[in-house]
């Protein structure tokens, strides 16, 4: 079973549900300093010395080199994008995501560590920032100059974390001081709107089903040792994982996803990552019931 990255559903939801008391919008707003500048001199000498024009080449420079904190930045910050966007559905082309009530708490609390996180790594940046300036002096030889580096004082402007949570709009919900057919104008755009976006929101999560699973069936195809794939520990985790998110995201109720949640939950009893590398009946069977779960999505456009 193929499925493109670009499907949608192909039955819209119908009786759209008002989800304004079991979900809220969130967005994640996170800044930080890349360390790197385009350095123009170098950019023309690169250019002259390969007798091509001016503008063709770049020369971006790391200004404090490999430096580890800023690394450290780099890193929490991923990891709190993904977060962010492993525990939220899509809603607008802004950067609202929708939270269920859910998952509010179980959100709430790894974002609040992240920030937490974040801004002891900022610290420790800060403080090691002079530092690293005379080291990458050394690094950089002609590439260094100090007016590239802004002070601390300003360099921790730089670095922001900000959550922002903000009520759903009812689809029923409009007081508005203009007239009754403008108002009604305005209301029948949202209802299209809400239930588009709440339609891209759970097709979402199908997605990610499809491709957790289908990443399990691959993993498991094989019936000996000769043929062996190897897999890690979170190909099992990653399904629990999203018998979680069918729980905590099914705002319409839907009964698909809810038979879905029940399936995976029974297929997973007792299964191990141990238990699949050295069982090959249990592989094999696992794999059976994940193929009956893939073939029971919903239909999907190509």
């Amino acid at each position: 079973m193929t499925i493109s990255n670009t499907q949608t559903v192909s039955q819209p939801l119908t009786n759209v549900p008002s989800i304004s008391s079991s979900a809220t919008l969130v967005e994640l707003g996170i800044s930080k300093w890349t360390g790197r500048k385009l350095d123009k001199r170098a950019s023309a000498d690169v250019a002259s010395a390969n007798y091509a024009s001016n503008g063709v080449a770049n020369v971006h420079k790391k200004l404090l080199g490999n430096c580890s904190e800023l690394k450290d930045i780099d890193t929490l910050v991923g990891e709190a994008r993904t977060a962010h966007y492993s525990m939220t559905m899509p809603w607008s082309d802004t950067g609202l995501r929708l939270l269920t009530t859910k998952a509010y708490f179980k959100y709430h609390e790894t974002m609040t560590k992240a920030q937490a996180s974040f801004d002891d790594c900022v610290n420790t940046f800060l403080q090691a920032y002079d530092w690293e300036i005379t080291q990458a002096q050394a690094k950089l030889g002609d590439l260094f100059n100090r007016n590239d580096y802004p002070t601390t004082e300003s360099l921790s402007s730089k670095f922001g974390f900000r959550l922002s949570y903000m009520p759903l709009p009812d689809v029923g919900d409009f007081r508005l001081d203009i007239n009754t057919e403008a108002q009604n104008d305005i209301k029948s755009h949202y209802e299209t709107y809400y239930t588009t976006q709440l339609n891209n929101a759970m097709n979402d999560i199908w997605q990610r089903a499809f491709k957790c699973l289908s990443n399990m069936s691959e993993r498991l195809d094989y019936a000996s040792n000769e043929g062996k794939k190897v897999f890690r520990d979170t190909l099992v985790t990653n399904v629990v994982d999203m018998v979680d998110l069918l729980a905590v995201c099914n705002v319409t109720n839907d009964i698909k996803m809810e038979a879905m949640r029940v399936k995976l939950e029974d297929t997973l009893q007792g299964v191990t990552p141990d238990a699949l590398r050295e069982d090959a009946y249990l592989r094999a069977e696992t794999k059976r019931s994940i193929d009956e779960a893939i073939k029971s999505l919903p239909s999907l456009d190509m």
